[in-house]
Formats: structure tokens, C-alpha cells, sequence
């Protein structure tokens, strides 16, 4: 699962860097499938990397977000990942309508057997610090409260379940992981299509942080936790634990 780190010289208002076929995204894509045909590569659409606002979306000069504006460039920019290879489409910017018109650009593309992940239920989550410190892609004003759902909301999830299976999505997404199981749970209930669960750097990093201070044993924490949000219905999990959990596996 792929996100890019852009040069901030390359970030502009209407994230055009997304657009580029021979931006870091596809570039990477060609060559991760030519090492490993077989590797399932699933990429991110959102302008938030490539955003010199640090929006998922294009920003007006009074702080609004241009929801049908950001459509155009996201199509676009899924396009494009397609053709480089991409498997897994996997669109977190939370625009309304985006994954009807992703999918249809897709399938008038040619690329009718490349997946939609939608992040269906992304909330306005404080546990994203690590990742956006990381990427240099926090907003540089105001914040994604008009995009992303409001913690205390379950109702909306419901609402944008039905309708990202009805334009078109494959797997649904929650995101945070953790704090969000009962919003698992209801997708879990609600949709015959795979559930995946994002679980998120605040979260690792907290496990992280509490082991080497001697508070937690790490293994059994971050297993439990993963125990977890398969318990409340998840059947795909992303985390940044992945490759240590495979090798604890693997030992026992």
C-alpha cells in the first residue's frame, strides 16, 4: 500500500503533481511490478500529498473545499495509478460521489478488473499525527472536520455505506481502526462486501511508545489489538505492525 512523500516544490493548489504519470506514485508502481509481477499493489487517491494546502480537496480562497472540482482531479489521478500498474484502487479523500465517478472513469478506461477500496467510514480522527508529521501533509489552515465524519457520529457511516456499495466500491473501509470497532461492526452487519480496517500510526505508535518505556509486552498488545478489530468484523487489517506480526507468526 503506497503514499507518497512529495517535494514541496512540486505541491500546488490543485494538487496537479497527482496527475502525472510520471510523478513518485507511478514511477514506483512500474517498478515494484516489475521486481514482483505478482505483488498486489493497492495506492492511495487523495490530494493531501500533493495539495500545497494540505487538503484532501481544492481549497478556496475562503476556505472552502470544491467537492466536484476535486472529483476531476481524483479520476484523473486514479487513471493514471491504473495504467502504471496499480491493483487496488483505494480513494481517502472523502468527497461525496467520488467512487461512482472513479469508477466509471476506470471502466471507460479499459480498467473494468481494477478494484475500489473506499475509505467509507474516515473519521476526523486525532490519531493521524504521526503519519501526517511523517508526510509533511497536514492541513495548512483549518482542518478536514467539513470531509471527514465527526467522531461522535455513527449514523453517517450507515449512510455512506449504502452508498459507496451502490456506486460501485469493492471493500469498505474504516479508519481509525481501534477506537472505531463498533463502526465495524455495523459495516460488518450491514454489507455482504469485504470490511478492512486501517489502523492507524497514532495507534502503533502508541503501543510502540508505551513498549519501550517497559509499560506493555508488545507482542501481546499488539496482537490482542489486531485480535480485536478481527473479532468485531474486519476482514482485511492495515497496519504499520504488519511485518512484525507476520514474523511472530511465523515463529510460533
Amino acid at each position: 500500500m503506497l503514499f507518497p512523500a512529495v517535494e514541496e516544490s512540486l505541491k500546488n493548489p490543485t494538487g496537479d503533481e497527482a496527475k502525472n504519470p510520471e510523478g513518485l506514485i507511478p514511477t514506483a508502481i512500474r517498478q515494484l511490478k516489475a521486481d514482483n509481477p505478482e505483488l498486489v499493489i493497492c495506492t492511495d487517491v487523495a490530494l493531501d500529498p500533493y495539495n500545497s494546502d494540505g487538503h484532501d480537496g481544492i481549497v478556496t480562497d475562503d476556505g472552502r473545499i470544491l467537492n466536484d472540482e476535486t472529483i476531476e482531479v481524483l479520476c484523473e489521478q486514479a487513471r493514471v495509478q491504473a495504467e502504471a500498474g496499480a491493483d487496488i484502487i483505494a480513494p481517502s479523500d472523502m468527497m461525496d460521489g467520488r467512487i461512482g465517478a472513479i469508477r466509471s472513469t476506470l471502466d471507460e478506461s479499459g480498467f473494468t478488473e481494477v478494484s475500489l477500496l473506499s475509505y467509507c467510514a474516515k473519521y476526523a480522527s486525532a490519531y493521524y499525527g504521526p503519519f501526517r508529521d511523517a508526510l509533511e501533509s497536514a492541513p495548512k489552515a483549518g482542518d478536514k472536520k467539513t470531509y471527514q465524519m465527526d467522531p461522535a457520529n455513527v449514523r453517517e457511516a450507515l449512510r455512506e455505506i449504502e452508498l459507496d456499495e451502490e456506486e460501485g466500491a469493492d471493500i469498505l473501509m474504516v479508519k481509525p481502526a481501534g477506537p472505531y470497532l463498533d463502526v465495524i461492526r455495523f459495516m460488518r452487519e450491514m454489507t455482504a462486501l469485504p470490511v478492512a480496517a486501517y489502523q492507524v500510526s497514532g495507534e502503533y505508535a502508541m503501543i510502540k511508545a508505551a513498549s519501550e518505556k517497559g509499560w506493555l509486552d508488545e507482542r501481546a498488545v499488539a496482537l490482542e489489538a489486531m485480535t480485536s478489530i478481527r473479532r468485531a468484523g474486519a476482514d482485511i487489517i492495515f497496519t504499520y505492525y504488519a511485518r512484525q506480526i507476520a514474523q511472530w507468526l511465523a515463529q510460533s
